[in-house]
């Protein structure tokens, strides 16, 4: 058990993988784009009109950091124009398998899943 006097480093909280994952995971759109691309890759545009309400700025920049992350691949195929296609890599499987607990928790305790309680 954690002493209440003990404090922890801000530095060791921010250099924490799970810090890392759960920020990452928190932002708007992450979770989302990720449970899509979960069914099946998406090209650019009809991942865009399959989220409501996200500017191709904030899909770009989502999808362009899932990259980063080795969570999502994008491919170019040599077509004119050329067409860009988005999949989770093998880790971003990973994770969404992972998550899967995480959203049964969630939905079994949710407000409305429990009346409140």
């Amino acid at each position: 058990m954690l002493d209440t006097h003990t404090r922890v480093p801000v530095a060791e909280y921010d250099a924490c993988p799970v810090t890392e994952i759960v920020r990452r995971i928190g932002e708007r759109w992450t979770l989302l784009v990720l449970s899509l691309l979960g069914r099946r890759p998406y090209r650019f545009n009809e991942l865009h009109r399959a989220i409501e309400g996200i500017s191709q700025r904030m899909l770009t920049r989502t999808l362009r950091t899932l990259e980063r992350d080795g969570l999502v691949a994008r491919t170019v195929f040599p077509t004119v124009p050329p067409a860009v296609e988005y999949a989770l890599t093998d880790k971003g499987v990973t994770l969404l398998e992972a998550l899967s607990a995480l959203t049964d928790w969630a939905v079994a305790n949710s407000r409305s899943g429990n009346d409140g309680q």
